[in-house]
């Protein structure tokens, strides 16, 4: 009797796969299939009721302040805080300058110029409180000021001995700033206008020196580097806040920024003897030695047989005379124009030179030496002016004071 059993049983198990008891046992997916749990229905949003709004953020951290003074208060950032280290990598791009308006500036001496020349401070980083009794507390309360670690600022600063400042500020407006007093009184009528100058170097030494000879005004053609660039400005050591700086001007509109009656000389570099046979653009600022006691003129390029050597076919080169940058040249107001390394001064500021009756300025170097440095050139001519302005000036005082008897 137990023998026919366990036979019934074993069919029992058969008859209850799928397919009979000829089917083979089922897969693995098979009782996946039967283990699934059935699918969970919702009803629609009005039988549900109103959803519960989500739970309220946690609150924020309390910003620790303290004070350096009367009235003057200031942050610590906390550990993890990365505004620094965004605003900084933001404040590099020249594209945030254009469009943000923003300026970045760090060490004690170029923060503190900016600020005494009206320059609006928005935020500064600095590493001990000592940094704040060095400048202007009146613009410092009007500002956004955050305590960092000094191994923050030195991780992000370019310097190669940070000072522990660093400091971002609203792109200054020439128009609107208020340059020192003593810069006023020595600004002579001697204006520069920059061509072409892509060296971020090269452009603030030129600057430096402009606002050292005591230039009105210093004139930035498009095609230069941006002015505001960090490079520029530690090269610049703070000239940048001593004199006004138009940037980004095209040719048409640089004559509507310069005084009336000036006349635009252009530093050459060419020895007008071989330039009489070529009559190429001009290149760089400094010149081989020739001989230009008299005035040499360049030959006609109206219809020329082939390409000049930097212009295309069928340009003109105007004609200028030529003189050495030592004879006197300042006799009205001047602007004199330094071209780039490179390519040197374009046909636009020849053009310029050609309607305001102005000439080619040569330093006359070694044989050999192709050209000078565009900042050491600028140095030279403008200082050069400084000395000639200065002069006449002093001649006209004496014939006033000493009037002739006739």
């Amino acid at each position: 009797m137990a023998a026919l059993r366990r036979p019934a049983a074993g069919l029992g198990r058969c008859l209850l796969r799928p397919g009979g008891p000829g089917a083979a046992p089922a897969g693995r997916r098979g009782v996946r299939a039967l283990r699934r749990s059935p699918v969970r229905v919702l009803p629609p949003q009005a039988e549900r009721g109103p959803r519960e709004p989500p739970p309220p953020p946690p609150p924020p951290a309390a910003v620790e302040r303290s004070s350096a003074g009367p009235g003057l208060w200031y942050e610590k950032a906390a550990p993890g805080d990365r505004r620094l280290g965004k605003v900084v990598t933001i404040a590099k791009s020249k594209k945030f300058r254009d469009h943000q308006g923003k300026v970045l500036l760090e060490g004690h001496r170029l923060i503190k110029d900016a600020l005494e020349a009206g320059a609006v401070l928005q935020t500064l980083f600095f590493s001990t409180v000592g940094h704040l009794r060095e400048l202007p507390e009146a613009e410092l309360k009007r500002a956004n000021l955050v305590k960092v670690k000094f191994e923050d600022i030195k991780s992000w600063s370019d310097l190669v001995t940070p000072q522990g400042l660093i400091g971002i500020f609203s792109k200054p407006n020439h128009a609107k700033m208020s340059y020192p007093a003593a810069q006023l009184t020595s600004s002579l009528p001697l204006l520069l206008i920059c061509d072409n100058i892509r060296d971020p170097g090269n452009l603030g030494t030129i600057l430096r020196s402009a606002a050292g000879a005591g230039c009105e005004k210093v004139l930035l053609t498009k095609g230069c580097v941006d002015p505001w660039e960090p490079k520029v400005l530690r090269a610049g050591m703070g000239a940048h806040f001593r004199l006004p700086i138009v940037a980004s001007l095209d040719w048409e509109s640089v004559p509507s920024n310069l005084p009336a009656g000036v006349r635009v000389c252009v530093a050459d570099n060419k020895d007008p003897g071989a330039q009489a046979e070529t009559a190429p653009v001009p290149r760089g600022a400094g010149a081989a030695p020739g001989n230009p006691k008299a005035p040499v003129k360049s030959k006609p390029k109206a219809a020329p047989e082939h390409e000049d050597e930097e212009g295309p076919e069928g340009v003109c080169i105007p004609e200028l005379a030529v003189q050495y940058y030592y004879e006197n040249w300042t006799q009205t107001p001047v602007a004199v124009v330094i071209g780039g390394e490179t390519h040197g001064v374009s046909l636009d500021a020849l053009h310029l030179a050609a309607s305001t009756g102005g000439k080619r300025l040569v330093i006359p170097v070694v044989p050999g030496v192709d050209s000078l440095n565009s900042a050491i050139a600028a140095g030279i001519v403008l200082f050069e002016g400084k000395r000639q302005l200065l002069q006449r000036h002093k001649q006209e005082d004496e014939r006033q004071n000493f009037p002739v008897v006739g």
